[in-house]
């Protein structure tokens, strides 16, 4: 059940920041760590690669006193308290149970594991040992996210009917970027489709029927990929991601009595539009970056829980069934996974 516990405790940090180690240094690793620095509540120890050097770079430029060419050695440091993974997706299931194994939380970026399958067993693995573990879906965390969810189900637009969500960013092919390579989970799918079909979940949930269209690269990953989301009640989610078209990401959620349109950029957006018979109402808020998501997870953390209420479990495994059921139409495969 999200939000569970343990069992009811005191925050077992005492009031002192939360030390995170890194497994990666790559883009998205810097950014989190920039995060993490403006935190009160958390503070960046060490940082693993498997590059030493690389490691040894990020750890200087972000502060971080230790520096590791070993995963394993990182989850190891006694002065770690939580972990933060940020590698490829074929490389997160194993870096998770790693830090799990080590009785150490694990905040995972999307997509959290390269299948559904995959994320059960990392989520079974954090249960039974009593550790945190979350997807860094840091959309489901942001304010004006949670606003547009709190109008939508208050009645304000009246029955949801439809979403419409989209997220093109356009990738000039080259089979040996990680986009394009089987082998290192590309496709936009993952990368990029997890974000409307996460963002119509919220809104709409599991769907009862799925209808996939799409195209592949020449490396077999897919290119671009529509999907309508069907439900019995007669609501309906219109879902696109490509990496070969380009445009702001935009979504829309259509009720009986009104809309909210959220744009640009739905995974950190800076307003949403309400539009009722009553008029038009803009709600607008500044840039929140990662803060919400890592707040979210120290709040979970400190709290004792073992998965977020934000971000369930139930959530990414189910988001990531139907995205491994899109796959599955499509012909893509990863080298990873079972068959």
């Amino acid at each position: 059940m999200a939000g569970t516990t343990a069992s009811p405790q005191a925050d077992p940090f005492e009031g002192r920041p939360i030390r995170w180690g890194f497994i990666g240094a790559g883009g998205i690793a810097h950014t989190m760590a920039d995060t993490i620095a403006a935190s009160a509540k958390s503070t960046l120890v060490a940082v693993a690669a498997r590059d030493g050097e690389r490691a040894r770079q990020f750890a200087d430029q972000h502060g971080a006193d230790a520096a590791y060419d070993s995963y394993a050695a990182l989850v190891e440091d006694p002065d770690v308290d939580a972990v933060y993974i940020s590698t490829t997706h074929p490389f997160h299931q194993d870096n998770a149970l790693l830090a799990i194994a080590a009785g150490k939380p694990a905040l995972c970026e999307k997509p959290f594991t390269l299948n559904a399958a995959q994320a059960d067993e990392v989520f079974t693995a954090a249960r039974d040992r009593g550790v945190l573990s979350m997807e860094a879906m840091w959309m489901r965390c942001q304010p004006l996210i949670r606003r547009a969810m709190d109008l939508a189900q208050d009645g304000t637009i009246g029955n949801v009917v439809a979403v419409q969500a989209r997220m093109a960013v356009r990738v000039d092919y080259d089979p040996t970027h990680r986009l394009f390579d089987l082998a290192n989970g590309g496709g936009s799918l993952l990368d990029l489709g997890v974000y409307p079909a996460t963002f119509a979940w919220l809104f709409l949930g599991r769907p009862d029927t799925v209808q996939v269209t799409g195209s592949l690269a020449p490396t077999g990953v897919d290119d671009s990929v529509a999907m309508q989301w069907g439900y019995v009640r007669g609501a309906s989610a219109q879902i696109l991601c490509s990496s070969s078209g380009a445009g702001e990401p935009r979504a829309m959620v259509i009720g009986t009595a009104g809309t909210i349109i959220v744009e640009p950029s739905y995974q950190d957006p800076p307003a949403i539009v309400v539009q009722t018979d009553a008029g038009e109402e803009g709600i607008t808020s500044e840039k929140n970056g990662f803060g919400p998501e890592l707040a979210e997870f120290e709040r979970c953390l400190r709290a004792g829980l073992l998965e977020s209420p934000l971000v369930p479990h139930g959530d990414t495994v189910g988001i990531l069934r139907v995205l491994d059921q899109a796959r599955t139409e499509l012909g893509v495969a990863y080298p990873q996974e079972d068959h």
